[in-house]
């Protein structure tokens, strides 16, 4: 994936920072917090996780589908636009 090392250090950092949510939950079950603590902070890691997936899957279909800023066809150029902006709505 040649386009991921472009973003490299904009994907490892939000990596890093999911991984800093998820010790955040481990200290949490660790010091027995309450549950809905626990679920609130798991809920950020969920929503961490979701914004890394959409981004890496829009990239995906930009550099090994169609990019629609690119393509000629329009029809395809809207499907590819349209294929992107679901993706970002299912992983809100």
């Amino acid at each position: 994936m040649s386009h991921t090392i472009k973003h490299k250090s904009k994907l490892v950092g939000r990596v890093r920072r999911i991984k800093g949510q998820l010790e955040a939950v481990e200290r949490a079950l660790e010091s027995e917090i309450g549950c809905a603590d626990v679920l609130m902070l798991v809920a950020s890691v969920r929503g961490a996780i979701n914004g890394l997936t959409a981004e890496l899957l829009e990239d995906h279909i930009r550099h090994h589908v169609v990019d629609p800023s690119r393509e000629k066809d329009p029809e395809k150029a809207q499907g590819a636009a349209d294929l992107i902006d679901v993706v970002r709505t299912y992983l809100k």
